[in-house]
């Protein structure tokens, strides 16, 4: 082999491991994402992807509804609109006992 064809297959090599790496990168950021959403329970604290917090009051298969504020407005989402969860701790109350 030439040392320029020697040059593009180890560019290749390197674009090949590049691009497995940051594919597997996104599978796993991706996984986890449907894992905290598959996870939510009624009562769980939410935030959503616009920003709007809430607890959550009802549970369907691709929807849940929630809850905001004192005034209890409730709104129903999709799923795939949760940014993140914070948990009921239902333990947390009985520890000071």
């Amino acid at each position: 082999m030439t040392p320029e064809m020697l040059q593009i297959v180890f560019m290749l090599v390197i674009l090949g491991g590049m691009f497995f790496f940051m594919y597997r990168s996104q599978k796993k950021q991706q996984k986890k994402e449907t894992e905290m959403r598959n996870s939510i329970e009624i009562g769980d604290e939410v935030t959503t992807i616009g920003g709007i917090v809430g607890r959550v009051v009802a549970l369907k298969e691709d929807t849940f509804v929630l809850e905001t504020g004192s005034d209890r407005v409730k709104i129903r989402f999709r799923r795939t609109a949760i940014g993140s969860v914070n948990k009921l701790d239902m333990d947390a109350g009985s520890e000071n006992k």
